[in-house]
Parts: C-alpha cells; sequence; structure tokens
C-alpha cells in the first residue's frame, strides 16, 4: 500500500430514472464510503443519461484523470441497458459474450426458465474483460482497464463491492471526526479558516443546519494522520469554546 499518494476514483451513474427524479440514487454514497474504506477518494460523480455518445464521452474523461472509474447501472437484460456498448465504445473494442458469464447465467437461470435473449445480454462484455462476482442475481459486474461497471441496484452493487474489497491498490483511509455547535458559519469562518491553514495535513467541512429558529453547523474534520486528526480537531473545538459557543462532540 502507498500511503503517500492520493488515490482517486470517478462515479458515473447510469440511467434517465435518476435524472427524471422517478428514482432516487442510492449508490454515491456506499459507494464513498467503500472506497474510502480501500483509501480511494471519491473526487467526482457524473449522472448521465441512457445515451451511447454521453456514456462514451464521460467514460474517457473520468478514467483519463481518476485512478479507478466505477459506473453503476445499464448492464441488465433490456434494450436501453447500454453501459457495455458505451463503454466498449469509449475503450474502441468489440463487445463480445464472455464464455464463463454466460456459464453463470446458465446455471443460474436453470431453475428459473432458462437463458433466452433479454437474459444473454447480461453476459456481453467490452472484449478483454474481466468478471466481477455477484452472490445477489447472477449476473456479474465487469472490470476493464481501470474501469469497474456495475449494476444499478443498491443491494446488488453492495455485493460487488464486497466481491472487490482489498482488490483494489489505495493509499490511507480517510478518518473523520465531528464537533457540532450552535454556531452561524458567518461567524465562525475565521476560526475555521485558521485552524485548517495551522493543520496542513488536515481539511474541515462546515455544513450548516436551521433547527427550532436557531442556526447551528457540524465541522467535520479529515486526516489521513490519526495524530494529526485529533490534533485539529481538540485545536478547533478549544477555538470554538474560547469563542463562547459550546461544543458537542460527534456532531449535533
Amino acid at each position: 500500500m502507498n500511503d503517500t499518494k492520493i488515490w482517486t476514483a470517478a462515479l458515473i451513474v447510469i440511467g434517465d430514472e435518476i435524472l427524471s427524479g422517478r428514482t432516487q440514487d442510492k449508490n454515491i454514497a456506499q459507494v464513498a464510503a467503500w472506497l474510502n474504506v480501500q483509501g480511494i477518494r471519491l473526487a467526482e460523480v457524473r449522472v448521465v443519461a441512457d445515451d451511447m455518445g454521453h456514456i462514451a464521452e464521460a467514460v474517457n474523461i473520468l478514467r483519463a484523470r481518476n485512478d479507478y472509474l466505477f459506473t453503476t447501472g445499464g448492464i441488465g437484460p433490456t434494450h436501453d441497458d447500454i453501459s457495455v456498448d458505451a463503454v466498449a465504445a469509449a475503450l474502441g473494442v468489440d463487445v463480445i459474450i464472455h464464455p464463463e458469464a454466460r456459464a453463470i447465467l446458465e446455471t443460474y437461470y436453470e431453475s428459473r426458465g432458462g437463458l433466452n435473449e433479454g437474459r444473454l445480454r447480461m453476459a456481453r462484455v467490452p472484449d478483454g474483460a474481466e468478471l466481477i462476482p455477484n452472490r445477489m442475481s447472477g449476473a456479474p459486474g465487469i472490470h476493464i482497464d481501470n474501469i469497474y461497471m456495475m449494476a444499478g441496484v443498491p443491494h446488488i452493487t453492495a455485493g460487488m463491492l464486497d466481491a472487490l474489497t482489498g482488490t483494489l491498490e489505495g493509499g490511507a483511509p480517510l478518518l473523520s471526526a465531528t464537533l457540532g455547535a450552535w454556531a452561524p458559519e458567518s461567524e465562525i469562518a475565521s476560526i475555521l479558516r485558521d485552524t485548517e491553514k495551522a493543520h496542513d495535513s488536515c481539511v474541515i467541512g462546515s455544513y450548516p443546519f436551521f433547527r427550532g429558529g436557531t442556526v447551528g453547523a457540524n465541522f467535520v474534520v479529515r486526516s489521513t494522520e490519526p495524530h494529526e486528526l485529533e490534533t485539529c480537531r481538540a485545536a478547533l473545538k478549544a477555538s470554538l469554546e474560547e469563542a463562547g459557543y459550546e461544543v458537542t462532540d460527534g456532531g449535533i
């Protein structure tokens, strides 16, 4: 493991149903949390419609500027599941029926009506791809180059992530500590800025809220260094208390 390099990933969420608001995405949060444990930071996310050109364009942009690219959605059995075709187009390779994927699906559907044309679509991969195991529904995910293609259904995505755990190279996990205070951001902005500046291995995020007619905020300190994280957290807490604010460990 390389603890000094910051490893990054991007995520493309694919599907008209997400953009229409008909389906609420749940994969961004779980992919981000999983990546953090692997020592990889989710650097950017795009939500893209079921459009070959748009998906391929996003794939080529994001895979080039990140160590890893994940996609969710569009690898199912229907005509609008075009993620495999789009990734193959982006990479300039053909789409093939993966023999191992076909065998997995034949076994899975043997007692479920057999392998029909739609189900066989889930064995299609860009030429040269490997499979990501899927213990939930048989149809595997796909890995080619630095691209990891997964299902859009959250619990199936979770299973594919579990199968990938420990297989990707990453750095030190990003640790965090949270403080909360009934403090308007505008009044403590300089405290946040000065504390972060004094601890260059840490970053501080401020997340305001309005409850019961009162303004407050939670402050999340992040670092890959446990000692630096605690030092920064303690300094921020002391500065806020010195300014007259009661601070709640763990957030409000």
